[in-house]
């Protein structure tokens, strides 16, 4: 069984100083940076999303330091793949399928939880996959914010820990 953890935009513009500073981005992103050595470990295969706008865009401005991917993560990705966006869903209008190719199980970490974490996880063009959202590995603008879009991936069994992730790997 082959595994990839994709890690979709730990993006300066979540953190402090960015346009939209995110609810404990830190320690989401130090856990993160934790899960993919763990996961490199174990075999698993690493990509990363970036989230890309137009040059005069609010957010994620292409060419501005918001857009930029965190120091911390590419460091601990080394030379995984970077698949860039423009869209919630990783998936639309985007290459990632193809890096996915030989992938059983998806297992999806990052920014922020209800929008493309929750749209990348159930997109159509995941289907073929199991799709598995490490919860502890996500956040979004508000605590109770991200708490209800796990609540509602968790009705649908996709929800787990990066505990039970890597600790179950045979």
């Amino acid at each position: 069984m082959t595994r990839t953890l994709l890690v979709i935009d730990v993006q300066n513009e979540y953190f402090p100083g960015g346009a939209l500073p995110l609810w404990q981005p830190e320690e989401a992103e130090t856990r993160i940076v934790t899960a993919i050595g763990q996961a490199r470990a174990a075999g698993d295969k690493v990509v990363l999303v970036q989230h890309v706008g137009k040059p005069d865009a609010r957010l994620f401005a292409e060419g501005g330091v918001g857009v930029a991917i965190r120091p911390a993560i590419l460091a601990a990705a080394g030379d995984a793949p970077i698949v860039t966006k423009q869209f919630a869903d990783a998936f639309q209008d985007t290459d990632l399928a193809s890096h996915l190719a030989d992938t059983d199980v998806l297992l999806i970490s990052g920014m922020m939880t209800q929008n493309c974490v929750v749209f990348t996880a159930l997109s159509r063009a995941a289907d073929d996959l199991r799709v598995q959202v490490v919860g502890d590995l996500c956040t979004a603008p508000a605590e109770v914010v991200h708490m209800i879009a796990l609540n509602a991936l968790g009705s649908k069994g996709l929800v787990v820990s990066a505990k039970e992730t890597w600790a179950s790997r045979d």
